[in-house]
């Protein structure tokens, strides 16, 4: 097995798939890489989760600052409970700064956490605890509550494990890049790096969920063990010309999402409303109509059809986040 300069892996057929993570301790080293750019409060939240998780096992920090001036002062040498301060030395963006953590960690156990979001505390020990049951797995998710204006909803994948069909037919929002955990050997030889070249780091979880899933089942805790704050706060709430650009770079890559009727009307759906809202009429009404014929159940192409006849676009995103979904 090799790796492009992308981080992506490539296959050879006499590569067997890595020996499960040296876990000769009851409870196995966990990394965690938390990138934040600039928004230091929320950060501290979000931290302050990690180090307050009921995990047994020790649990390392890397702490990455994207574009912003590191703040050595969250620097800790417990042990136990190390926080580690470092500076995105790749791409800037999110995928950078992923991938400058997992780079400068040695755990075999490896977590996300985006700056914006908490987990429970229970969280670890329930994830770490299902990749032990099953040392052949590679990836492991968790389900998800959703905070946006004062409003909670919770989403469940009511699945205990998620194929490359599953993701195939749909991005399964309620698995966030917040409840990720991998084997760090399995993304370095296997499925490979979070993909620098997407445009903002867009859409950077999906792309990463079909990659694993095309090796092994992605196993799934189906419990809301994370708080994913939505709205505002995003970065990605507006980017509408970034998100149609990762959309289109995943229907390149990914021939499993147009191969099926549900993820075909599902991306093309997404695109013809990002398009609506950006005021490409033409465009956005070719789109709805592909989505339409697709999978004439899919509400995306429906909803952009209205934007493109005047409806405000924001309005029907907000009404969607309140109630725990997205475009």
């Amino acid at each position: 097995m090799s790796r492009s300069e992308s981080g992506r892996s490539v296959a050879t057929d006499s590569s067997p798939p890595p020996a499960a993570p040296n876990l000769d301790d009851a409870w196995p080293r966990v990394g965690v890489v938390l990138a934040t750019h600039n928004r230091p409060a929320l950060m501290r939240l979000a931290l302050r989760s990690i180090l307050d998780q009921d995990y047994p096992g020790s649990i390392h920090v890397v702490l990455v600052f994207d574009r912003s001036e590191p703040d050595e002062s969250l620097r800790c040498d417990d042990p136990r409970r190390r926080v580690e301060v470092v500076t995105n030395a790749r791409t800037p963006g999110l995928a950078g700064a992923r991938n400058t953590g997992v780079l400068a960690l040695d755990t075999p156990l490896v977590a996300f956490c985006d700056d914006d979001d908490a987990w429970l505390p229970s969280k670890l020990r329930s994830q770490v605890g299902r990749m032990l049951e099953r040392p052949a797995a590679r990836f492991c998710t968790t389900a998800m509550r959703v905070d946006c204006d004062g409003r909670s909803t919770v989403r469940l994948a009511l699945k205990d494990q998620i194929t490359i069909d599953d993701m195939a037919r749909s991005r399964m929002a309620m698995l966030h890049s917040s409840s990720f955990l991998f084997r760090r050997d399995a993304m370095l030889d296997e499925f490979g790096l979070v993909d620098e070249t997407l445009p903002r780091s867009m859409a950077e979880d999906w792309d990463l969920l079909l990659r694993a899933a095309r090796l092994a089942p992605i196993e799934n805790v189906d419990e809301p063990l994370v708080t994913i704050l939505w709205g505002a706060s995003s970065y990605f709430n507006e980017a509408w010309a970034d998100k149609n650009a990762a959309h289109e770079w995943l229907i390149a890559r990914h021939p499993e999402i147009l191969a099926s009727e549900i993820g075909a009307g599902l991306l093309l759906g997404k695109l013809a409303f990002g398009h609506a809202v950006l005021g490409h009429r033409r465009r956005a009404l070719g789109l709805a109509v592909r989505c339409i014929r697709s999978r004439w159940r899919e509400p995306r192409g429906y909803l952009a059809l209205l934007v493109i006849a005047g409806f405000p676009g924001r309005h029907i995103q907000d009404a969607l986040n309140r109630r725990g979904h997205g475009i």
